[in-house]
Formats: structure tokens, C-alpha cells, sequence
């Protein structure tokens, strides 16, 4: 937008109001980035700067349903994702399952995004049990801070190139293809949506008991956080996993800051240690 300038106080105060609220952290080099997200936003709502924005949004936090807060949120956080992200997890999960057969199983997506991870864990599990190699009792939870992309993954409607690493097979099994006004899309099949349920949580706050999960995936979240906040997240989602469960990390986000005991199993893979 022509003369639309973010100053540097109007960044430290839009940064301050995001950690403070929901623990996002953006540094100086993050400023480019907040303010090509948000300004094209500023643009449509008629304002004039982003101090205007800043006195919209100051004031409103998480629980401020459906809000500009909210809307600021989504801009900020939402990244490129798509199903079958970092294979090497789903062939490690899928190697931990067929040795431990479990008739039951819980997983939990705790940043879920548009669902993808969480249906492409849905289909890994639908197809084991499927096979007789776990049992039928198994269950899906995604989660997310946006409420936006959480009404959107419950929908379980994609581009096709999002399910650009899914098989053949699996498309056949668990998609339907879009055509006509809809041609491009894809829409994950009712009865595997059913096993898959979403609802809004803010892993900055106290988390209710979720669980226990069986395998936790926490990826590619980390990098919002500075390493306090990283560190009180993590053992916080931790606590919903089981002792023995599996644990994955965006295989790019480095060693994981917590004092629960994990032992390493891969790039991004861990066990949480037995009680």
C-alpha cells in the first residue's frame, strides 16, 4: 500500500500485544513479514496506517470470537502445509505401530493448521487397522489458536497439490474429487472426517486434560516462540502424552527445549520416557 509504513514503535507494540496474548514472538527481522501480512488487511478495512490497526486489534484477545484480533492471528501464522509433510515420520510412526499392534489409539495434532497432518494421520491409521495391524478404536484431535483454519479443516477441502504426496490408493480410498465449479479440489470422504475432530486451543495458556495421546505431533510451531515460551509449551503438551508415546518436532526446529525426559528416535522423533 503507497505510504503505508510500519514504525518501529508500532511493531514493538503489535509484537508486545501478540506475546503477551498468545506467546508469538517476532524479532526485528520478522518486521518485513508483519507488515506484508497485515497491510493489504489495513487496506480493506479503509484505514490509513498501521497505528489505526494497532488501536482496532490493541485491547482484544483470543477469546474475542470471530474479531480483528483473531483475523490478526491468522495472518501472522498461517504457513504453506500439506499432507504427508516430512515422510520420515510417517514411515517412523508407522514402523512404532506395527511392532506395538495397540487395539487402541489416540493422536493429537496440537498445531493442526487446515487439518492436513491430521488427515494424513487419519489415513495412515484408518489403512493399518484396515490390515488387522492396529485396532479399529482409534481417534484424531487437531488443534490450533485460529478458528478460521479450524471451520476450514473440518470442511477437509484442499487443492489437489496439497495431496500431491498421497497415494494413488489413498486417493481413491478416502478423497472425492471435485468437478465442474469445483474442478481442482479435493474433499477427504465423510467416514474418515468422522474419525477426525477439531476444536480452538492456545498452547500459551493451561491446557484441560486432553488426553492421554498416544503420539503427539508438534510441528512446525516452535519457530513462533521465544525460548521460554518454547520450552513452558512444550512440557505443557507433554503432559497429554503417555508415557512410552511418540513425539515429533518439525525436523528443522532443532533440539527440543523441555525438561520432560525424551529419548531420541530420529530427526524430530522422540519417545517420551516410561514413568
Amino acid at each position: 500500500m503507497p505510504g503505508l509504513s510500519l514504525s518501529t514503535p508500532t511493531f514493538q507494540r503489535i509484537s508486545a500485544l501478540m506475546h503477551d496474548s498468545i506467546g508469538l514472538a517476532f524479532t526485528e527481522a520478522k518486521r518485513p513479514l508483519i507488515s506484508s501480512r497485515l497491510a493489504p488487511r489495513i487496506q480493506r478495512l479503509g484505514l490509513h496506517s498501521f497505528e489505526d490497526y494497532l488501536s482496532l486489534i490493541e485491547g482484544h484477545g483470543p477469546q474475542d470470537d470471530g474479531g480483528e484480533f483473531q483475523m490478526a492471528v491468522d495472518l501472522l501464522t498461517t504457513n504453506e502445509t500439506y499432507f504427508f509433510r516430512e515422510p520420515a515420520h510417517y514411515e517412523l510412526l508407522e514402523r512404532e505401530l506395527a511392532r506395538t499392534r495397540p487395539q487402541q489409539m489416540a493422536v493429537w495434532s496440537a498445531a493442526s493448521s487446515f487439518g492436513d497432518e491430521a488427515y494424513s494421520s487419519a489415513m495412515l491409521l484408518a489403512d493399518m487397522a484396515q490390515q488387522g495391524r492396529i485396532g479399529r478404536a482409534w481417534q484424531v484431535l487437531g488443534t490450533d489458536i485460529s478458528d478460521r483454519v479450524l471451520r476450514s479443516a473440518a470442511l477437509g477441502i484442499y487443492p489437489e497439490d496439497r495431496l500431491r504426496h498421497v497415494s494413488p490408493e489413498r486417493l481413491r480410498r478416502y478423497c472425492l474429487r471435485g468437478d465442474g465449479e469445483s474442478e481442482g479440489l479435493v474433499q477427504v470422504q465423510p467416514q474418515l472426517r468422522q474419525q477426525v475432530r477439531f476444536g480452538q486451543l492456545n498452547l500459551c495458556a493451561p491446557i484441560e486434560a486432553l488426553g492421554p495421546f498416544d503420539v503427539v505431533f508438534l510441528r512446525n510451531v516452535l519457530i513462533y516462540f521465544d525460548p521460554p515460551t518454547k520450552r513452558a509449551v512444550v512440557d505443557r503438551v507433554l503432559t497429554q502424552l503417555r508415557p512410552g508415546g511418540l513425539f515429533f518436532i518439525g525436523t528443522a526446529e532443532g533440539r527440543v527445549p523441555c525438561d520432560t525426559p525424551l529419548q531420541v528416535l530420529a530427526p524430530g522423533a522422540f519417545r517420551k520416557a516410561a514413568a
